[in-house]
């Protein structure tokens, strides 16, 4: 009784797990009918507010469980649906030419870097390795040693060994810091779930489906990334554009194709970044705190003085606002009183008349196109002042993100910036060690500490924004005069807020720029016939598999085809599990495993008959059969894995998703043929069973 439980929990649990891995998939499926139903509803509501009402409804009820199944599901490659493929390379021997000392670079240097960049084009060998091999050919002969050429003045008792694990840590840091600029750059782009990787020691690749303009995303990809520190003016200048836009749309009755819609977002916290000098020097590091409260999102409770909707209901009063602010109600604004301590006020521009001093704004993700669209429409960047532009924070508010909204900080910065990032030379992310809390130290070169120096000395209780490809990192506040040039950074929600700034202020200090050496466009229409004829492939496939099996041997077969079955799943299941996609060249061994899943099999059955022609018991053939067989079995299979597994370390994109699914599926062979066949079979018989035929019969009537 004990083995028959044994063999049962099994069972269960193999088909419970498939079902579980997939069930991701299938629900982000139906999640998403569900979210184009709620669109178009929302699209046939009379007022904005039904509409926002409808949007509010489905992110309460399914936002969370949306984001989650769409993260576990099958990923569906490029091939299947369409969009662009590309390899990046990291120009790792511009990176260190920049980085030698200028004054000191010769012709043997440049010959060096000249041979490196030879030797690296088309090679895998790591490109550090490779600058010293030819340094150690050309210029070492001639006297010169790395100490010659590099001066990394935070570097105590500089050795070759030193700059060469300098050099190395560039190399890793450079990676990074592109890794981020692009994966920034794709996402203001649209690109939908686009899978951006490394690829040995300087090389990126990006799948990014979807994509049609492909000389638009060349630009985006290949373009330098610009640093700058720009001043923040959320001040009544900018609120003032805000209102006289509010009219002009109001008055013109400007339409415009991404029409979204948003609500106020309530505000609990807000953490205040500051910038202050670097530890030894002895400064004042007390930050000032700006506490807040909730904000009602109630639209009929102004700040402003005068209430044109008084005596209305509160409904109608809500749908008045929202009508005569089709600009401001896309954001939420806040004014910051001067006061310490002081609670934030919210503004609702029913009059033109703002108080002196700091604004706060918020907008949520869905709201940004229709923002970006009025602001960049001719007439109304000639309404905006001269010396101001408008930037987004790079990363959603996380304290919103928990409850499923993805709310950005945007500013109003100054157009010209004060510095540039050329002018960093290092940056690193720590812990204060006053208060355990992450912050981000910076230096600067000798001129960059000089107008440092005299731009935090004219700004003081300002905040600057640190600012790459226009996307905002960081807005801290200036504490006190930081001379010297080394400057520490607080305020970030963790570690991982603090590492990311790092890589963002070195974007500025290490330029290695990015080639793109490889290139592919997938047409959406090919991805569409690509699965479909995959898809109809593999059905034929399956069809006549399991059609042969149970004609073949009978019963024996019909057993086989459900261990074939659950395998299919779990390979489809597993592959979903790790992240894995899904490709054209993947479907091929998908294909290919449903014939060595039945293959072992057919080696199992085989022995069994001959077994049972000798006159050996159902029950002793059975364990005659798969005991004996298990050998073939093992060999034809670890032969194949380990075939898949040189395609997958050797191999790159379609190549690898061939043997990724190739070895998940031999896995599973040996799991579902061997172990989970027999497990059916045996269970069959303790229950009674006297009889199962594996074909024996037909083989004997054929002779």
């Amino acid at each position: 009784m004990k083995k028959q439980y044994s063999k049962i929990i099994l069972i269960a649990i193999s088909i419970i797990a498939a079902v579980a891995m997939l069930y991701p998939t299938y629900r982000a499926s139906e999640l998403e009918k569900i979210h184009n139903e709620y669109i178009a509803r929302a699209k046939q509501a009379k007022t904005p507010a039904d509409s926002l009402a409808i949007l509010e409804s489905f992110q309460k009820q399914y936002g969370e469980a949306l984001e989650s199944a769409k993260n576990a599901q099958l990923k569906l490659g490029l091939d299947l649906r369409g969009g662009m493929y590309v390899t990046l390379e990291v120009d790792v021997p511009k990176m260190i030419e920049e980085t030698a000392d200028k004054r000191n670079i010769d012709d043997l240097f440049e010959r060096v870097i000249e041979a490196t960049r030879n030797e690296s084009k088309g090679s895998e060998e790591d490109v550090i390795d490779i600058f010293i091999k030819q340094f150690d050919k050309i210029a070492r002969p001639k006297g010169r040693s790395l100490i010659y050429y590099f001066d990394f003045g935070n570097v105590r008792d500089l050795s070759d060994e030193k700059i060469i694990e300098k050099l190395r840590n560039d190399q890793s840091q450079a990676i990074d810091q592109a890794l981020e600029v692009l994966r920034q750059r794709i996402d203001q782009f649209g690109v939908a779930e686009p899978n951006i990787q490394k690829q040995g020691s300087a090389r990126i690749l990006l799948e990014l489906p979807g994509v049609s303009n492909v000389s638009q995303m060349r630009n985006l990809l290949q373009t330098t990334a610009r640093l700058e520190f720009n001043l923040v003016r959320n001040n009544k200048q900018i609120v003032e554009f805000f209102y006289r836009v509010d009219q002009y749309v109001k008055s013109k009755k400007i339409k415009v194709a991404s029409d979204t819609l948003t609500s106020s977002i309530d505000t609990t916290a807000i953490a205040s970044d500051t910038i202050k000098p670097a530890k030894p020097i002895a400064q004042d590091t007390t930050k000032k705190s700006t506490d807040t409260t909730s904000i009602a999102k109630d639209t009929t409770k102004k700040a402003d003085t005068t209430d044109p909707y008084a005596g209305l209901p509160q409904e109608e009063a809500a749908k008045r606002y929202l009508e005569d602010h089709p600009f401001t109600r896309l954001f939420t604004t806040y004014y910051l009183p001067p006061q310490k301590n002081a609670n934030l006020v919210p503004i609702y521009y029913t009059v033109n008349q703002f108080p002196e001093g700091e604004y706060m704004f918020k907008i949520i993700q869905d709201s940004m196109p229709r923002f970006k669209e009025i602001l960049n429409r001719p007439e109304i960047k000639a309404m905006m002042p001269a010396d101001l532009k408008i930037a987004f924070d790079a990363k959603p508010d996380q304290r919103f993100v928990k409850q499923g909204i993805n709310a950005f900080d945007f500013y109003s910065l100054k157009k010209e910036p004060e510095l540039t990032g050329e002018v960093i030379v290092d940056a690193l992310a720590t812990y204060d060690p006053s208060n355990n809390q992450p912050v981000v130290t910076m230096a600067m070169n000798s001129d960059g500490a000089e107008r440092w120096g005299k731009i935090t000395g004219a700004n003081l209780q300002k905040r600057i924004a640190i600012v790459l490809d226009d996307r905002v990192y960081s807005a801290p506040t200036v504490q006190s005069k930081i001379t010297g040039g080394s400057s520490q950074i607080s305020g970030m929600a963790n570690a991982e807020e603090a590492r990311l700034l790092e890589i963002v202020l070195k974007a500025g200090a290490l330029k290695a720029p990015v080639q793109i050496i490889e290139e592919r466009v997938v047409g959406p229409s090919l991805g569409e016939d690509s699965i479909r004829n995959g898809l109809t492939a593999s059905l034929i496939a399956a069809i006549l598999v399991l059609l042969f099996m149970v004609i073949y041997y009978s019963m024996g077969g019909v057993y086989a085809n459900i261990a074939v079955i659950l395998n299919i799943s779990l390979l489809v299941g597993v592959l979903a599990s790790l992240g894995g996609t899904l490709t054209l060249p993947g479907i091929a061994g998908i294909i290919l495993t449903l014939g060595m899943a039945v293959d072992a099999n057919v080696l199992i059955y085989e022995r069994i008959r001959e077994e049972l022609r000798k006159g050996r018991t159902l029950k002793s053939a059975i364990d005659e059969g798969f005991g004996k067989a298990l050998s073939a079995i093992l060999d034809s299979n670890i032969t194949t894995f380990i075939t898949g597994l040189i395609l997958f370390y050797l191999g790159t994109g379609p190549i690898q998703g061939f043997a990724l699914t190739l070895m998940i599926g031999i896995i599973g062979t040996l799991f579902t043929a061997i172990v989970l066949t027999r497990a059916m079979i045996e269970l069959t018989l303790q229950f009674g069973v006297e009889r199962i035929s594996f074909g024996e019969k037909k083989l004997t009537a054929n002779k």
